[in-house]
């Protein structure tokens, strides 16, 4: 972060902004602070004449509107969603793109019928090895004019949700209303916002958004490998009280509970443990159950605040042993930066 933030990054950072860490405190994210990244613009969606297609190599070709949806076999998820681009900003040098430190995440309670609903109802045909899903949002990325695409494979779909609603309300236009996918697990970029068809393909999709973008890539000419799910990321509320500039934190001395969230797409969160002296010593955090396998767990710590500066950090581990690194692993795309956060203490 010691470069200069560009005009342009400046812009996308005002457009699509993130989840405050206070709002940690939630079990579920309040809509309007949920994290947003809208890759184009907003499109305007009248959702009485709107119509979900499902085409392709299917047997029965559907079109559904919003209504027959909400007559469908409704199913709600809550599912932790992280952008592939969480702290790029923290990145040096920095890929230039949407600036994020560490506020693109946010917990949901999403409403909506399975995916798997809507292509019984079609008939998917033995040559479908993908599934195409077409956002109505249309732009240019990488020199390309396009509508925002991605697909899965059909291994990949079992727990996928055409949602609906978010936290109990109808999706609000910055969320994708009136439908969106729903992949839990996955980061941020798979759950395709203004659905508008949903394509069974038979071959692999090489669209910019699945083969361009969204690769690890240490270097420009690698064949680089597709982001999926979620790494392990433990995220600290910050206790105490803030400075408006620089966010340090002030906390009076004494007893004083510090508390998280900890998700990973890869399986349950096994540990979180907590670090008051950057990362010298490590202590184990409380961990509660998640209210779904895909929803965040929150920790606490008993802390005994000592007067003096400090630096408190965080780590995860989940289930198949993955934890968080000390420091980010630079790559070209600024994707999966997962590295422990660490937050300025002063306590008095």
């Amino acid at each position: 972060m010691k470069d200069v933030i560009t005009f342009d990054e400046l812009g996308l950072a005002a457009r699509n902004h993130g989840f405050p860490l206070e709002a940690l405190q939630w079990d579920l994210t309040p809509v309007g602070l949920h994290y947003l990244l809208i890759h184009y613009d907003i499109p305007a969606v009248d959702p009485h004449t709107w119509r979900l297609e499902v085409d392709g190599a299917v047997d029965r070709p559907v079109s559904i509107d919003l209504g027959a949806l909400y007559e469908g076999p409704l199913r709600t998820r809550t599912v932790t969603m992280e952008c592939a681009g969480n702290g790029r900003a923290l990145l040096e040098p920095r890929p230039i793109s949407q600036p994020w430190l560490l506020h693109a995440v946010g917990n949901a309670a999403w409403t909506g019928v399975p995916l798997s609903w809507l292509l019984e109802k079609a008939g998917v045909q033995s040559s479908a090895v993908e599934v195409l899903f077409t956002g109505l949002d249309r732009g240019i990325d990488g020199g390309i004019e396009q509508h925002y695409q991605r697909s899965l494979a059909l291994d990949e779909i079992d727990d996928v949700i055409v949602a609906i609603e978010m936290n109990g309300q109808p999706l609000t236009p910055q969320h994708g209303a009136p439908a969106r996918l729903l992949v839990p697990g996955w980061y941020g970029m798979t759950h395709v916002k203004w659905l508008s068809k949903i394509s069974l393909i038979t071959d692999p999709f090489d669209g910019y958004q699945q083969k361009q973008s969204y690769q690890f890539r240490q270097h420009e000419n690698e064949t680089g490998r597709p982001v999926t799910r979620m790494l392990p990321r433990s995220l600290l509320q910050p206790p105490g009280i803030p400075d408006f500039m620089t966010r340090r934190r002030l906390v009076e001395a004494g007893q004083v509970e510090l508390s998280g969230r900890a998700w990973s797409g890869f399986g349950p969160i096994t540990r979180v443990e907590v670090s008051t002296d950057g990362g010298s010593t490590w202590l184990a955090a409380v961990l509660e159950p998640a209210v779904d396998r895909h929803a965040w767990h929150r920790w606490t710590l008993l802390w005994q605040a000592s007067i003096g500066m400090h630096d408190l950090s965080c780590r995860a581990t989940d289930s198949t042993g993955r934890s968080q690194p000390l420091e980010p692993v630079w790559n070209v795309g600024g994707y999966e930066v997962n590295a422990v956060q660490h937050v300025a203490v002063e306590v008095r």
